[in-house]
């Protein structure tokens, strides 16, 4: 097993590509600490594990807020005694123009995706150092590295994600902390579909979203989760400050 003795903390680890990456990796030997809001779907992604023999725990997480991050982190390190692999996956996205997005969605959007990584590496990064060497595997997009259309906070907060990434990298090599970032297209979870129905309709919609992606389907969540299993084990222990690409060949055009 490719993750054996280790423990990895994954925030947005009950649903879509973070569920995915928490049953891979509890799978490949790691145990596990989901960190999110919802915890009805917390716990059910950890009886999944359990039921499969792995190992998790659920924690009660607002990425946004600085003391539930560190709660989080002090639960690793408090149940399992160690910090190996840290998952900033939480996200959020709001579908509209610069003009059409409101203060509010602007924020949370930022919160979520980039200041919840920002905090989640901040307490992290101190445990990972005492243990001699950590993983960083933070979720970005294809639509970090180009434009997209009506999603203006959401491309801003990914680019800074993928930017985020290379700074956490430089700084903590010397300290034997990787860390990149995957960059996946479209992905079939509940937010893609939740942005599907706001944009017109999921029958409508998931047509549109497959044809754009070159190999001419939506990526499944356990494709990305393999991605992350790659970035967190020692079969890549020579890349860090990288965006691993999985969108399909979009942004091969």
């Amino acid at each position: 097993m490719k993750l054996q003795d280790k423990v990895a903390l994954i925030t947005g680890g009950n649903s879509g590509i973070g569920r995915a990456t928490a049953i891979l990796f509890a799978k490949e030997g790691a145990r596990v600490v989901i960190a999110a809001r919802n915890e009805a779907r917390g716990n059910e992604t950890v009886e999944s594990i359990a039921k499969s023999g792995g190992q998790a725990i659920f924690v009660a997480c607002d990425v946004r807020k600085a003391e539930d991050c560190q709660k989080a982190v002090e639960r690793a390190i408090e149940d399992f005694g160690q910090l190996n692999i840290l998952v900033n996956n939480a996200g959020t996205i709001y579908r509209a123009t610069v003009v059409d997005t409101t203060e509010k969605e602007w924020d949370d959007t930022m919160d979520t995706n980039v200041k919840g990584a920002y905090l989640m590496s901040k307490y992290a990064i101190p445990w990972m150092i005492k243990n001699g060497s950590g993983v960083i595997i933070n979720t970005a997009s294809y639509y970090g590295l180009v434009g997209g259309k009506e999603a203006a906070a959401y491309c801003a907060s990914k680019g800074a994600m993928v930017l985020l990434t290379k700074a956490l990298a430089l700084d903590h090599a010397a300290q034997n902390i990787r860390v990149n970032c995957i960059c996946p297209g479209s992905v079939d979870t509940p937010m893609l579909k939740q942005e599907m129905e706001e944009l017109g309709g999921v029958e409508k919609l998931r047509p549109l979203f497959e044809a754009k992606h070159p190999l001419g389907r939506i990526c499944s969540p356990e494709e990305v989760a393999r991605a992350a299993l790659f970035l967190a084990s020692d079969d890549s222990t020579f890349v860090t400050g990288s965006s691993l690409v999985i969108d399909g060949g979009i942004t091969a055009g």
